[in-house]
């Protein structure tokens, strides 16, 4: 049998050698008429021409036109030997992907699934507030809380979810306090998040952050009317406890411990500026335009469907140039998802952010401890077993150990699926370098953990967002590019 060499498996480096220059790996893509974005392996980015692209490839680009110089400086083509290019552009990739070497950051705690809201478009298998049995048991707490301890994460953040976490305060506590415990000897850099709607904000909740790195994370989905329309509670008064809340934490712990969020749905087209200006009423630095996703109540009551990618992107587009336009004028307020995507454009660096990794984050940069003890790989991945899926559901805390799951052929599958340069349609499109995977969108939405990305809601909202920023970057307009530069670097 005969061997079969490197040399037949790849091309020798001369095959690359086009005329004056030789090239390096890049993807490229039509953006808008004449216009071509053309990538390098970290996602360095310069558009170019048609009649560019053609001279490039064919070895008559002018070495002295800007076109050239441009392109050089992107590590797209060389002169010479390359061997400085390739070692600047491998330095550059793996300063691109260090968050993945860091592992596990995140690590979600859910402590009970009861919620006293019933918003439509819930994302999670809520329960009545008053059933206990849907809580997270101390057994449960300190498994978890071992796992936690044995990534190698420098920086570990724990997150509650629920449900409404704030129901199972006495849990919270509980973690936190043994977590703290465990830290005199770690010596990590620990910070909690509590998810809440903060209508059960108290005293005693406030006066326990003060004592530790606690952050709260809560929902504003805008206006009074909206945002009671989006989540109502029996007292109809959930925009009244959010905003009250939000007060209460900035007062006693700081403007900077509170951070909101919100989901778009059908009531919400047409609004953005409305909801924008709410966000800057209750005193917020800035707004996540999040699209709705496919779990859950979300599809149970067909919230999903009803709202429609062309009209979610049309609505952020509309959203992030108001932004930009309140910065002209001075009003310091930032679009958090154009923050993360230009900091992959225009920066050395990453970003930890889970629906942006390569592969796809499940596990590996965050992961979920139920209140019942099972183990997933991303919140979605919980919602996505609520729907009776467990693509993502990788073990249980009473009969699995911590290799068990992260040397587990179950994950590792997932990761090797999820690799982009393995991904059909991704690995050859020039915006991978920004992007990211999502098993579960996929799973819910296609049965497939890949998932054809010509029918992918997931690629069509990124492609979309990013060719959105790309106009606002390349345009003529300065100080829009400025903005969101500075966005991307602070």
């Amino acid at each position: 049998m005969k061997k079969l060499t490197l040399k037949g498996r790849f091309q020798d480096p001369e095959s690359f050698e086009v005329g004056q220059y030789n090239l390096l790996p890049f993807d490229f893509e039509r953006i808008d008429g004449d216009k071509i974005v053309v990538t390098n392996l970290v996602g360095e980015y310069a558009l170019i021409s048609d009649a560019d692209l053609q001279s490039l490839t064919d070895g008559s680009l002018q070495p002295s036109s800007k076109v050239f110089k441009d392109l050089e400086s992107r590590h797209i083509l060389y002169t010479g030997n390359g061997i400085l290019e390739s070692n600047l552009l491998a330095l550059k990739k793996g300063t691109k992907d260090k968050p993945l070497s860091a592992f596990t950051g995140l690590h979600i705690f859910v402590p009970t699934l009861r919620c006293d809201h019933s918003c439509q478009y819930c994302q999670v298998s809520r329960r009545n507030a008053n059933e206990g049995e849907y809580d997270m048991s101390d057994q449960h707490v300190e498994k978890a809380l071992e796992w936690v301890f044995k990534s190698p994460n420098p920086c570990l953040k724990i997150e509650f979810q629920g449900g409404e976490s704030l129901l199972n305060f006495p849990l919270i506590k509980k973690v936190v306090r043994r977590a703290e415990e465990i830290n005199l000897v770690e010596k990590r850099d620990l910070q909690y998040v509590i998810t809440t709607t903060l209508a059960f904000l108290t005293d005693e909740v406030l006066e326990f952050a003060k004592s530790y790195p606690i952050f709260f994370s809560t929902s504003l989905d805008g206006p009074e009317d909206l945002h009671n329309a989006n989540r109502p509670r029996p007292e109809r008064d959930s925009y009244q406890k959010a905003t009250q809340g939000i007060k209460r934490v900035r007062d006693a712990l700081g403007i900077d411990r509170v951070a909101a969020l919100m989901t778009t749905t059908e009531r919400s087209l047409g609004r953005v500026k409305e909801i924008i200006d709410t966000y800057i009423e209750n005193g917020l630095n800035g707004i996540f335009l999040r699209s709705l996703s496919p779990y859950g109540f979300a599809v149970k009551t067909k919230h999903f469907q009803k709202l429609h990618m062309e009209e979610w992107l049309e609505f952020y587009r509309e959203g992030l140039d108001y932004i930009l336009d309140l910065n002209k004028q001075g009003i310091h307020f930032r679009e958090f998802f154009a923050s993360l995507i230009a900091k992959k454009m225009l920066t050395p660096y990453g970003t930890s952010f889970v629906d942006l990794q390569n592969p796809s984050g499940s596990a590996i940069s965050a992961i979920v401890f139920n209140y019942d003890g099972k183990i997933y790989g991303s919140d979605e991945g919980r919602m996505l077993a609520e729907m009776g899926n467990d693509a993502i559901h990788f073990g249980h805390l009473d009969t699995h150990s911590y290799e068990d799951v992260f040397g587990g052929e179950k994950l590792i599958n997932l990761l090797d699926q999820s690799l982009q340069e393995a991904s059909p349609i991704c690995d050859q499109c020039a915006y991978r370098h920004w992007c990211g995977t999502d098993p579960a969108y996929h799973m819910a939405t296609q049965r497939d953990p890949v998932g054809h990305k010509a029918f992918s809601g997931y690629c069509q909202k990124h492609k979309g967002v990013y060719r959105i920023i790309l106009d606002r970057l390349e345009g003529n307009d300065c100080e829009v590019k400025k903005i969101i530069t500075d966005w991307a670097w602070n």
